[in-house]
């Protein structure tokens, strides 16, 4: 009851200043000079505060909004997921020299063989109009002395419940770099003893990046699934940076043939 009265008397307040300039404004043709004078003085004084209240919510209500779990997806997924990395802002957004089975978040683990770790991995906050995502993940890679490296995005329970044969799951990225590399995505799904692994390469000639995995062409034994992770496996990564704006994921089931 308290919040609603001090609320009502806030816009009553409003009201009345709005109307007061408003009608200052019509007369100020008409005004003394000396009272017109204060006006301006007055005038001056609150626009200053308003227009850097305008360029603060401006910028900050331009920013993909935290917490989003909405990006474009198949009309017929039946589940649909975005990690937490690129949703909200993590306890600690970044690491460097990061040895390998470092997690950034509960999520993401990255995977190398390096003797000396040059590499850093940094949470970012998106800016770009475009960005549906409010955060991206920034991987810089100095002197790389590894065969191999490479970062594991485990993900929910929810991905798994449900799954069979004749679903395709489908990944949607946004990729920057300062040169060209290579990617490959690896799905990978524990079912039992076994575990199933679908690779495909990212188009990174492409602005948004897509790829489908599709499950009907392994062995799954869909009663005894256990855990699904996917691996991104960065070729002749050395001396590059690498920001991914996004990572979404969805299923669908396959069209009946």
């Amino acid at each position: 009851m308290g919040q609603e009265k001090q609320g009502w008397f806030e816009r009553t307040l409003y009201s009345g200043a709005l109307r007061r300039w408003k009608r200052a404004a019509k007369q100020a043709g008409e005004t003394d000079l000396p009272e017109l004078r204060r006006q301006r003085s007055m005038a001056r004084r609150l626009k200053q505060h308003v227009d850097q209240l305008i360029q603060v919510a401006d910028g900050r209500l331009a920013l993909p909004l935290i917490g989003n779990q909405s990006f474009p997806r198949p009309v017929d997924a039946d589940w649909a997921w975005r990690p937490e990395l690129w949703c909200g802002p993590l306890p600690t957004p970044g690491m460097s020299s990061v040895e390998s089975k470092s997690m950034l978040g509960k999520e993401v683990t990255l995977f190398h063989d390096c003797r000396h770790s040059e590499l850093t991995l940094r949470q970012l906050r998106n800016m770009r109009e475009a960005d549906l995502a409010a955060y991206g993940l920034r991987m810089d890679v100095f002197k790389f002395d590894g065969s191999y490296l490479s970062l594991a995005v485990d993900l929910p329970e929810s991905a798994g419940r449900g799954l069979i044969r004749k679903h395709l799951i489908r990944i949607e990225t946004i990729v920057e770099m300062e040169k060209p590399l290579e990617i490959f995505a690896r799905l990978n799904i524990k079912h039992g003893p076994n575990t199933e692994q679908v690779v495909r390469e990212l188009p990174l000639n492409q602005e948004d990046i897509v790829v489908e995995f599709d499950l009907a062409y392994t062995k799954l034994n869909e009663k005894r699934i256990e855990r699904i992770w996917l691996d991104l496996i960065f070729e002749g990564p050395q001396m590059n940076q690498v920001i991914l704006r996004d990572l979404t994921f969805s299923r669908r089931k396959r069209a009946e043939l």
